[in-house]
């Protein structure tokens, strides 16, 4: 459950926003589900978005459908992006420190779950912490002296998934090789972003720089995240939810990224997103956050393994 809503019964919806215009927003996995629904909400208030996706093809018809709906003058763009892909990750990159004035918020969004058989990203790491944790901290990384020429923030899109698994991280076996296990290995994978992000936090401060980090979750979101990597067990239980109307809109899902990479009246080292039954559905507000989920120790090595799998040193 939520602590005290500041912002009502109600929660924060985006009624809340005022005009974005002059604002930039990046948002990785942003032609479908939360992310795209984002995208609209940032650019119904006349923000400018750049999708940061994988598949060329959707991504084009996720831009041509905004443009349908804001007009063709709509301020949306694509640059190809594949998580699971740290060369890709660094071509991004390269192409957004070239072409992009200003960051006002990264929005680290894409994510795969739950996939039933191990797979491997082409860089060798079990595929769901390889896209949702290391992908993105070479990302922000990348961008980070950008986002903090802006004063801009970088929001870490988590799970509830992440008081669900192991409750720490696997150092011993970071690929799950000898008890692999979709849902658990998802777990640790939102786990690891939220401990990532939480670390941030903390070397922003002592370093001094002004960049800050805010860690949400989408609740329980009608969104393509389960698809046919899902075993079908998940995949049947998932409609039957759906069917029962236990889950909310992928638009509602969007609600939290778009308040920590817009909201000015909010703390950093915190966890938003609906606080209604078991954090599925509800007013989004401010949620309990386990305190393993900050534990300085886990939170300082992962870092350190993580600048060692992905090659890449931050300057903080």
């Amino acid at each position: 459950m939520s602590h005290n809503n500041p912002f009502g019964a109600m929660g924060w919806t985006p009624t809340q926003l005022g005009s974005l215009l002059g604002k930039t927003y990046l948002i990785t996995g942003a032609n479908a589900g939360a992310g795209f629904q984002a995208s609209r909400i940032l650019l119904s208030k006349g923000a400018k978005v750049i999708m940061l996706n994988r598949n060329p093809e959707k991504s084009s018809a996720a831009i041509a459908k905004l443009k349908q709906e804001f007009g063709s003058e709509a301020d949306v763009s694509f640059i190809k992006l594949d998580l699971a892909e740290l060369q890709s990750v660094r071509g991004a990159a390269k192409i957004i420190l070239d072409t992009v004035t200003n960051i006002d918020a990264l929005i680290c969004n894409g994510a795969i779950a739950q996939i039933a058989r191990q797979e491997f990203t082409k860089d060798g790491f079990e595929s769901q912490l390889g896209v949702n944790h290391y992908g993105h901290f070479l990302l922000c990384g990348l961008l980070f002296n950008k986002i903090e020429a802006s004063k801009g923030r970088i929001v870490v899109v988590a799970s509830e998934g992440y008081k669900m698994g192991l409750k720490t991280i696997q150092f011993n076996d970071m690929n799950w090789d000898k008890n692999y296990h979709p849902n658990k290995t998802y777990c640790h994978s939102k786990l690891a972003q939220m401990m990532f992000a939480y670390e941030l936090q903390n070397k922003i401060a002592a370093a001094n720089k002004h960049v800050e980090v805010y860690v949400c979750h989408p609740g329980a979101s009608n969104t393509s995240l389960i698809n046919e990597k899902v075993n079908l067990f998940t995949r049947a239980s998932w409609s039957v939810m759906v069917k029962l109307g236990l889950v909310q809109t992928a638009e509602q899902g969007a609600y939290p990224e778009v308040m920590c990479a817009t909201e000015q009246s909010i703390a950093q080292r915190a966890y938003y997103g609906p606080s209604g039954r078991w954090n599925w559905v509800g007013p989004v507000g401010e949620c309990k956050l386990e305190s393993f989920a900050t534990d300085a120790s886990v939170l300082s090595k992962l870092w350190t393994v993580s600048e060692q799998q992905t090659a890449f040193n931050w300057e903080l």
